[in-house]
């Protein structure tokens, strides 16, 4: 009986780490996305701006946010399909990681943008 209850237990184990790895995937994916987002309007308003260089910069790092979650999103859609619980811990890794350099890219996208004394992002993402 006792046998039963263990492996019982750590069926629930995996079963909850591999939901919690693709919710963190998830999650991942959408922050990532929503970083894209924010830098190409910072793009558009170093655009609107009329600052040529400070423009281009701001789209090339709104393009970059925009590769990075299209890869945290193709990451995220991975996890589901590992065997392994490390290769689902490494997916969902690798999905937040993305997120990360699509946050640092709108960063970039933001920075280039107050270079060109372009609108500022007031809805406080």
């Amino acid at each position: 009986m006792n046998t039963a209850k263990t492996l019982l237990a750590l069926g629930f184990a995996t079963a909850l780490a591999a939901c919690s790895n693709t919710d963190q995937a998830a999650n991942s994916a959408q922050e990532a996305a929503e970083s894209a987002t924010e830098a190409q309007e910072a793009a558009q308003h170093a655009s609107n701006t009329g600052d040529m260089a400070a423009a281009q910069s701001a789209q090339a790092a709104a393009d970059a946010a925009d590769a990075a979650a299209d890869a945290s999103a193709h990451i995220a859609g991975q996890v589901d399909t590992g065997d392994e619980m490390t290769r689902r811990d490494d997916l969902a890794d690798a999905a937040e990681k993305a997120a990360d350099a699509a946050e640092q890219a709108q960063d970039a996208a933001e920075e280039a943008n107050a270079a060109a004394d372009g609108e500022n992002n007031t809805d406080g993402m």
